[in-house]
């Protein structure tokens, strides 16, 4: 079952391991991302990141997995390196995340046509038009390097999206 969900452009690191991992149950984390997936060093390097069992999966597998997932007893996050692929999951695939209503935006770095949100934390048009996809299937979705210094959630930025 997944226990917490998360947008980071840096996928795994620290903050997933040391923070959110103690927040929330977390037997494992199922990263989902193609490039990740296909790369054996960086699928290795998140691999050895943490103790907890890891899956860094294509989108393709997740999606032929994603019933087992909801049916295991075990605890998992589900991390996308972007809103994309997450509205790829949830909205286009119908993927329900168990009792899971928050999506949680982290790290998201600064890059060209990227709206500045806060803190590390960039979006651009296509990445707003996921997220309003998401928030309109019903999420909460929350700006938050960690909990205690989250920016706000997508209402507060959707307008300057072109969002009412």
């Amino acid at each position: 079952m997944i226990t917490f969900m998360r947008v980071d452009d840096r996928i795994i690191h620290g903050q997933i391991i040391t923070r959110w991992s103690k927040e929330y149950p977390c037997d494992g984390i199922i990263a989902v991302n193609d490039k990740a997936a296909t790369t054996p060093v960086l699928k290795q390097s998140f691999v050895a990141s943490t103790e907890k069992k890891v899956f860094i999966w294509t989108m393709e597998h997740f999606l032929e997995n994603a019933k087992k997932v909801q049916e295991s007893p075990k605890h998992y996050f589900l991390i996308t390196k972007n809103p994309i692929d997450m509205a790829t999951i949830l909205v286009d695939n119908g993927f329900v995340p168990n009792d899971v209503k928050e999506l949680i935006v982290g790290p998201c770095n600064d890059r060209p046509g990227a709206v500045k949100l806060g803190n590390n934390q960039s979006i651009t048009q296509e990445e707003a038009d996921a997220f309003e996809r998401i928030y309109q299937k019903g999420y909460t979705i929350t700006f938050a390097l960690v909990r205690e210094t989250a920016i706000g959630e997508w209402p507060k930025f959707r307008g300057q999206f072109g969002y009412k």
